[in-house]
């Protein structure tokens, strides 16, 4: 089969020429426009967050031979989270080249970080089948290198860091509550409170929920620290 131009030049963006085009089609095929004759990318997801996760874990013991199990865990579930994938997605214009039904098209699917993350993960799929792993790994090393070679330089998630706060003083997890979802389907943006058992609480916003969350926790854990060291 014969790729279309806005697949071509996807081709050309991530670095690899598919000796079978179908996979790529495949890859970047969403479920609400999937058919029995044009299967969607959900199995090439599952297949490719294996693929992901190997090619992150192997990056992460080369280029930091001293990093001991506990520092390098947190730093592979930073790089192969949906967030992570989606911002890869959004720098290769992955969105632009999506096939969605109608109904993704009109709420803004090209946008949405569950879509842009699966999808990522199902081009990483689909480069391992058409040339194998090695090919794969090359793909993954060039897209997320720079955040490769930065990730020693961050620390867990904030929403992890604040439940291990919480835990080493006995408390519950924090819980996490969505109090108000504002904009239009397309582009919303979440409200979520989240509160200690202790009674410490603070907000944040994002345009999605778990980024909102994240946001939340930031915020509390800065005043957390900034109170402890008074």
């Amino acid at each position: 089969m014969r790729l279309a131009a806005d697949l071509l030049a996807f081709q050309g963006r991530i670095g690899h020429d598919f000796r079978r085009p179908e996979l790529l089609l495949r890859a970047v095929t969403h479920s609400s426009l999937a058919s029995a004759t044009r299967p969607s990318n959900e199995r090439l997801e599952f297949l490719g967050d294996r693929v992901l996760g190997l090619s992150i874990a192997e990056a992460l013991v080369m280029s930091d031979r001293d990093a001991a199990e506990g520092q390098l865990a947190p730093r592979l579930n930073a790089l192969v989270r949906q967030e992570a994938c989606a911002e890869v997605a959004r720098e290769i214009g992955l969105g632009e080249v999506l096939k969605l039904g109608r109904s993704e098209r009109m709420t803004g699917g090209r946008r949405k970080e569950a879509l842009l993350g699966d999808a990522m993960e199902a081009v990483i799929a689909a480069v391992y089948l058409d040339a194998g792993f090695e090919a794969a790994r090359a793909l993954v090393h060039r897209l997320w290198s720079q955040r490769i070679a930065e990730a020693p330089l961050h620390r867990r998630d904030a929403k992890s860091r604040l439940q291990e706060w919480a835990q080493g003083r006995g408390l519950p997890p924090p819980a996490y509550i969505e109090t108000a979802r504002e904009g239009p389907d397309h582009a919303p943006v979440f409200t979520v409170e989240v509160r200690l058992a202790s009674g410490e609480m603070t907000v944040g916003k994002a345009a999605g929920k778990r980024q909102a969350e994240q946001a939340a926790a930031e915020v509390l854990l800065e005043q957390l620290e900034a109170s402890d060291g008074e």
